[in-house]
């Protein structure tokens, strides 16, 4: 990586959250290019001085390239495929990849990169568009001591935790556990709540109770105003958490972890898309809980805090 205060960055993936941390790098005074499929994503970000450009190989000439896209195959699309930024004629100093992703398809850019002489870090981000905005994204990084460090000023620009896990893909790894765990504490969260709920308590007045508590977190006070007032507005939809509870518990058929609750809880997951809940945000998990309790839920109408400070 370029040895400035200041590298060039190019930005690769313009979704809810690619947005988010590519204009906390822009705020910080950064040089940011940056490439979406649909180049209309990237309007917001031109609008506070950064600069779209038409393709991935038109970011190989930055120091720094940042990706963050939906799956595999589409890593691969944007690093090794037809115009994309290990193809070009030069080379960024550094790719820094911050999808969930497989492990495979990590391991495969990696290579890709080490050929071309750049540096790769695996760098999966946590949280959602509202808690980047808030500060509070934390991320899990593998890869090369030396890179990590070099790219630590940058990552620490776009949330509050940046941990250095290990090398190679084990980052990869440790963002599915984070996400496995995620949907098991969701349906636990959606059973207590319905179990409080059908007793006699109403879900804000429970959920407030909670997240005072010892047992209450950054997590259930965020999810807090959906599960009462049923806003299931997308930040991670139950798609998605399915996908990564298969690749969870792929990983720990492969290494021999059982994981009993996981198992069951991806089994839920799964009813809950079976039956449509495709396109809302995974808090939706409530509602399956409610009605295979017989229980028909509707708004409590109330504000609810969300802890995030907005």
């Amino acid at each position: 990586m370029a040895q400035s205060e200041h590298p060039r960055i190019g930005w690769i993936g313009a979704g809810r959250m690619g947005l988010q941390l590519a204009t906390r790098l822009v705020e910080a005074g950064h040089d940011v290019a940056i490439y979406n499929r649909t180049k209309a994503k990237t309007a917001p970000l031109v609008e506070r001085g950064g600069t779209a450009v038409d393709s991935p190989a038109d970011l190989a000439d930055r120091d720094v390239v940042f990706s963050i896209v939906s799956a595999s195959k589409d890593l691969l699309d944007i690093t090794t495929g037809d115009g994309g930024v290990l193809t070009a004629e030069a080379a960024p100093s550094l790719l820094i990849d911050c999808s969930t992703v497989s492990v495979a398809a990590s391991a495969e850019v990696r290579a890709a990169a080490a050929k071309r002489g750049c540096e790769f870090l695996a760098a999966p981000v946590s949280g959602n568009p509202k808690v980047v905005s808030a500060g509070l994204m934390t991320m899990a990084v593998s890869g090369p001591d030396a890179a990590f460090e070099d790219a630590k000023p940058l990552l620490e620009l776009l949330g509050r935790g940046v941990t250095h896990v290990g090398p190679g893909e084990t980052a990869r790894l440790v963002k599915i556990c984070h996400n496995v765990f995620l949907g098991v504490v969701l349906q636990s969260l959606s059973e207590i709540t319905v179990l409080a709920e059908k007793g006699g308590t109403n879900r804000a007045a429970f959920l407030e109770f909670l997240n005072n508590s010892v047992m209450g977190s950054i997590f259930t006070r965020y999810k807090s105003p959906a599960l009462v007032n049923l806003d299931f507005t997308p930040t991670f939809t139950m798609p998605l958490l399915q996908k990564d509870f298969d690749l969870g518990l792929a990983a720990a058929r492969e290494l021999e972890a059982p994981m009993p609750v996981a198992s069951a809880a991806a089994a839920l997951v799964a009813s809950a898309v079976g039956a449509g809940h495709r396109t809302e945000d995974m808090a939706t998990l409530l509602l399956e809980q409610a009605r295979r309790a017989g229980l028909e839920l509707t708004s409590e109408d109330v504000e609810v805090d969300d802890g995030l400070g907005t």
